[in-house]
């Protein structure tokens, strides 16, 4: 699974580990960057390959953002007629945020590892995980604003449900940096640890641990949480009414409570493969 220019992604213990490759550059998000994350994170939920995905980078840190070499201008534009091209960028923002949706979108919990710098598309990215962790030495930066853009693949989108508005305006407003004791006391990081090494290892644990629960509950939890986040409190009452009693499984709350009761460790089946319509024929 090194096929990838920009990541390295390994699977131990029903946990995927997708790195950032290019400490050198920050771990800059090139034009590739865009393409890769969601084939690789598709790819790994499609084949159920894994039951929890953690975020990370190599390198002192997380991410830079986005490489301004994305906005470059190859000339082609030049004669064209101005709404037309407006019309083509709209439908390219589409697709860097499909890129991040990938991550909340998924069947696996999906957590970040952060350490160091996490600036600009970094936090686009993060804000779209379902946990974030962090080293003392990191520190945060909604960085759109110094260059002259509005942050348009998350930031202003999930940022609200994570941290108080205020706040949120306030660091999008001033594009001012903060650091990792103000994110967790804001509610965009779950825990804050000493050094790098130990935030691995214990999100390496937590990974672990949730990757011990049954797959298909943790699916059924991420998807009534995300739609209860954008929903009233009735119409999330109802779908996740619609979602336990269609998809809850009595081997899993079998298993589940016989482990509870011997103190032993339940365990379950993987979620299935997903396959198209097409591939089932042996047309895909």
């Amino acid at each position: 699974m090194s096929k990838y220019s920009c990541f390295d992604v390994s699977i131990e213990n029903s946990v995927a580990y997708i790195t950032m490759n290019r400490p050198d550059k920050l771990n800059t998000m090139v034009k590739v960057f865009w393409k890769e994350l969601p084939e690789i994170v598709n790819d790994i939920d499609r084949n159920a390959e894994a039951r929890v995905l953690v975020l990370q980078a190599e390198g002192k840190h997380f991410s830079a953002g986005m490489d301004f070499g994305n906005f470059s201008d190859d000339g082609q534009s030049k004669d064209k007629e101005p709404a037309r091209l407006r019309e083509f960028f709209y439908n390219e923002i589409l697709e860097l945020q499909d890129t991040f949706s990938s991550l909340e979108d998924c069947r696996m919990p999906t957590i970040a590892a952060i350490q160091g710098a996490c600036i600009g598309g970094a936090i686009d990215m993060v804000s779209a995980c379902d946990m974030r962790y962090c080293d003392e030495d990191a520190f945060f930066k909604i960085a759109e604003v110094d260059i002259g853009i509005a942050p348009d693949v998350g930031t202003l989108q999930r940022l609200p449900s994570l941290m108080p508005i205020a706040a949120v305006r306030e660091l999008a407003y001033t594009g001012r940096k903060f650091d990792a004791s103000e994110a967790k006391n804001l509610g965009l990081i779950n825990e804050v640890y000493s050094s790098k090494e130990d935030m691995l290892k214990q999100v390496k644990l937590k990974a672990e641990e949730i990757a011990k629960k049954s797959p298909l509950v943790t699916r059924v939890i991420k998807k009534q949480i995300n739609y209860a986040r954008d929903h009233s409190v009735k119409e999330s009452l109802d779908y996740g009414a619609a979602w336990n009693s269609s998809l809850i499984s009595r081997k899993d709350m079998k298993a589940a409570l016989e482990a509870f009761f011997n103190k032993s460790e339940a365990e379950y089946d993987d979620i299935e493969k997903l396959r198209s319509f097409w591939e089932k024929d042996g047309l895909g």
